[in-house]
């Protein structure tokens, strides 16, 4: 497993557990205790506190050995257990996660080494060596050197693990208020070291919060390549009633996770105060912020890695059903026909007669598809899922189903999306949906199991008559797989990376967010090349000056100025509206020319409306009558 660690990480953010002394003074240890000395003690304590990290979504869990080391050990008398308590420490977090990587927790000795103090550096060197020689007998993933304030004792730390074993060394610094760490070292020249004596991840841990820790990692993140790692503290600890408490919320915790990340982290999690509750929270906005490549087949050699290699296969994996055949709006795609979906939201309420009716006139207008959200911007409405049968049913349309992560984990996703399959439904776009904060129940909670990349995976697999495990399921979906791109997206090289990693996984088509800058949209088809997955664009009449600005802001759509400057000097609302339709047609006729050398073409467009059926019905009227000037002007 030790290669597999570093290979995560190269692939994708791993989520490491939170705080043990917490977890275990919650339930009543004191702690003048050896909390190390539970591991033979009382073992079903700690099995229990890794479980519920496990549970909550860590995939890196730390052993109990944070002060397993003859010289603190020895303060309790117990030095002569010292190895006992270090494997003990691996098998209970082994037993506890088997699917999560085992990190053997060092810390530092408890004791001044020279020249302040008695220990050698030799010693010190010697008694690092012992414990991780200790952990990597007994089976531990990698080693974890924690809350070390002196650069000099941690050198010694990642020496002597190295020279106990080959195991992956991530080596943690910690800082004081003033953004150093203890022995007055800047967090550059923390970083320079650890780099320099061996460790293959570098970061802090501990500490005093999430804000002082970011700056720190920022800091580090300039002064070497290396992965990095951060684990905060959930903030300083206050005295209430006689107890410390952390009392920083475990949606603020996930926030700055993800501006680790942005930072440059690709281990993250919690030290002191942090709870399963914070480590699920963080979860979360990492599956839906910033995901990993390739979630399907890591979780499969994971699973396969706890299964003797004498198990048969299941079943083998089916052909995938070609495009052409798995729906109408597939057979178009196929052939390079030019589509036309809109988007019609579905009712808050349970009556859709109007949603009915708006579909049933726009197939009149010679609509392709329609296109329906699943709970946009996180608020509450009818499933989109009934809405698409009914319209299915009624008007003998074919609908296209918005498909999001936030609101399911994957036992609920594959048994919703195996029975839209059953009821007929054949199109998906998938994605990884806006956060409940966003929407009208913002304490609703958030499951984010996977993201719109492990989604696409995990549909690919029922394609291809498996679920998400690699198991067979006695038959195969063939859906047509979309997926989500902003062509105008602040950070171009992560949403292509993404977007990258989507194709991989398993993606038939695309569909963007809507598109103002032609420009922006040719990025994205020189991007995937002549040979790239069809491309929808998103286009989306604006009604105002203030929807124009929202988009821009809020969205975070770009509209150009000079678009906005249109909008403005639109007379009135009713002239605001013909404005807004007379841009959406002309960038449709912008993406009806030939595409470029080199670019992939432009599939066809989703109208978004929001309920302006005629305002629908004449931009495809106008893409329709586009593209025959386009085929005219071609022929001659």
């Amino acid at each position: 497993m030790a290669g597999d660690f570093l290979a995560a990480l190269r692939e994708r953010v791993l989520v490491a557990d939170g705080a043990m002394g917490t977890m275990l003074y919650s339930r009543g240890i004191f702690i003048n205790r050896c909390y190390d000395e539970l591991n033979l003690s009382q073992p079903g304590l700690i099995k229990e506190i890794h479980q519920s990290y496990a549970q909550a979504g860590a995939e890196v869990i730390e052993t109990n050995t944070f002060g397993a080391n003859a010289v603190r050990l020895g303060q309790h008398n117990l030095a002569d257990q010292m190895a006992a308590i270090n494997r003990a420490g691996v098998e209970l977090a082994r037993a506890a996660a088997p699917e999560a990587f085992i990190a053997g927790a060092i810390g530092p000795l408890g004791a001044r080494i020279e020249p302040l103090g008695k220990i050698s550096f030799a010693e010190a060197r010697g008694y690092f060596r012992a414990q991780a020689e200790a952990l990597a007998a007994a089976g531990a993933d990698l080693i974890l050197l924690e809350t070390f304030g002196d650069g000099a004792e941690i050198r010694e730390a990642i020496l002597g693990a190295r020279e106990a074993c080959a195991l992956p060394i991530v080596a943690h610094m910690t800082i004081d208020d003033d953004g150093r760490a203890l022995d007055g070292s800047e967090p550059a020249d923390c970083a320079i070291r650890m780099e320099a004596a061996g460790a293959d991840v570098i970061g802090l841990n501990c500490s005093v919060g999430p804000v002082n820790m970011l700056e720190a990692l920022e800091a580090m993140s300039r002064a070497t390549t290396l992965p990095l790692a951060a684990q905060p503290n959930a903030g300083k600890p206050r005295t209430i009633d006689g107890r410390a408490l952390y009392l920083v919320s475990p949606e603020y915790m996930a926030d700055y996770a993800r501006q680790y990340i942005q930072a440059g982290a690709k281990l993250v999690g919690g030290c002191c105060g942090t709870t399963p509750e914070h480590i699920k929270w963080i979860r979360n906005y990492v599956r839906a912020s910033a995901p990993g490549r390739r979630i399907r087949e890591h979780q499969q050699a994971k699973a396969q890695a706890a299964v003797p290699a004498a198990a048969p296969r299941t079943a083998d994996e089916m052909p995938a059903v070609p495009l052409a055949e798995r729906s109408e709006l597939g057979r178009k795609l196929a052939a390079g026909e030019f589509v036309c979906l809109v988007e019609i939201l579905p009712p808050r309420g349970s009556r859709a007669d109007k949603e009915i009716a708006a579909a049933q006139r726009l197939k009149e207008a010679g609509v392709d598809a329609i296109n329906i959200p699943d709970g946009p911007r996180a608020s509450a409405r009818m499933s989109n899922q009934a809405l698409a049968v009914m319209m299915r049913q009624q008007t003998g349309i074919e609908p296209v189903l918005h498909y999001c992560c936030r609101d399911r984990n994957v036992i609920s996703m594959q048994s919703d999306l195996l029975g839209a399959y059953a009821l007929g439904l054949r199109n998906v776009i998938l994605i990884t949906g806006d956060p409940p904060k966003l929407g009208n129940y913002p304490n609703a909670t958030a499951v984010f199991d996977v993201d719109a990349i492990g989604l696409t995976n995990l549909v690919r697999n029922l394609n291809s008559g498996l679920d998400f495990g690699g198991n067979a399921v006695g038959s195969q979906t063939a859906f047509a797989i979309g997926v989500g791109a902003n062509p105008g997206a602040l950070n171009w090289e992560e949403e292509w990376r993404r977007l990258q990693w989507k194709i991989e996984a398993g993606a038939d088509y695309i569909v963007t967010q809507p598109v103002f800058d032609p420009e922006l949209l040719d990025r994205l088809r020189a991007a995937l090349g002549a040979a790239g997955k069809p491309v929808i664009a998103g286009i989306w009449p604006l009604a105002s000056l203030r929807q124009a600005e929202f988009m821009e802001n809020e969205l975070r759509v770009a509209v150009p100025a000079a678009l906005r400057d249109r909008m403005r000097r639109a007379g009135n609302a009713e002239e605001a509206r013909r404005e807004g339709l007379e841009i959406a047609k002309e960038m449709i006729a912008r993406l009806r020319q030939p595409a470029g050398a080199g670019m992939a073409p432009v599939a066809g467009v989703q109208i978004s409306v929001l309920g302006r059926t005629e305002a629908a019905c004449e931009l495809i009227a106008s893409a329709r009558a586009a593209g025959t000037e386009t085929r005219a002007e071609a022929a001659r």
